[in-house]
């Protein structure tokens, strides 16, 4: 094994992510962030300018409804990419009970952990669950979506499940919205991971130092390469 301290990682480089991957991974990001804008703006009158950023109210009232639906849709492809990568471990809970040394970027005191720790696994399940949240409550407050709703299931929605539904789609993404907030900065506060989305690659020092476990895979595997020397990141 070569990818540890005497440099040799430096020189290591790791595929991280595949193209179809990224583009799939984008794809969720900018209709997540259409859909903050756009959900924002019909949440309270304050915040209606941004509707501004559509073309109006009127424009922003069919389209949140179809952005959603293109985020269900290539959300269920990045959950059935990485589901099986996401199942818990006995390693994830010794990993949050040492969560101050996570902080502290005291990497030594840490367990190796594979493709993704417990932090991470954290975002994907509870971003799963809100996405079918948000999916289902959307469906009641889309006039096209209740009435499928309505046809299909034989059913009609009372005003006081509509206010409900509304409360919860509502509720359910302030907490999406936090998380993203919290997995974007983290994407940034720890070097080497936002361009793993981007590029595609790590480098042998980026996975020794945060997914030992997962470098140790690929390497076993053969799944790097020795491109022109960089820097670990």
């Amino acid at each position: 094994m070569s990818t540890h301290d005497d440099g040799s990682g430096a020189h290591l480089r790791v595929r991280r992510y595949s193209g179809s991957a990224r583009i799939n991974h984008w794809i969720v990001a900018i209709s997540f962030v259409l859909l903050l804008l756009s959900g924002l703006s019909l949440f309270h009158p304050s915040l209606y300018w941004l509707s501004g950023l559509f073309g109006g109210g009127a424009t922003v009232r069919w389209l949140h409804p179809w952005i959603g639906v293109v985020l269900v849709v290539a959300f269920i492809g990045l959950f059935l990419r990485f589901f099986a990568q996401n199942l818990p471990e006995r390693t994830d809970w010794v990993w949050l009970a040492r969560i101050r040394h996570v902080l502290k970027g005291d990497d030594e005191y840490l367990p190796e952990v594979g493709k993704y720790n417990a932090g991470q696994k954290f975002v994907f399940w509870s971003q799963s669950i809100l996405v079918v949240i948000l999916f289902i409550t959307g469906l009641g407050l889309w006039e096209p979506g209740l009435a499928w709703v309505e046809k299909t299931f034989a059913f009609k929605a009372t005003i006081d499940q509509l206010r409900i539904a509304a409360l919860i789609h509502a509720s359910a993404a302030v907490i999406a919205i936090t998380i993203w907030i919290v997995h974007v900065y983290a994407a940034i506060w720890v070097r080497g991971t936002f361009s793993a989305m981007t590029r595609g690659f790590v480098t042998g020092g980026w996975g020794w130092r945060h997914h030992r476990k997962w470098l140790r895979k690929e390497v076993d595997e053969h799944k790097t390469d020795r491109p022109r020397v960089t820097p670990a990141e």
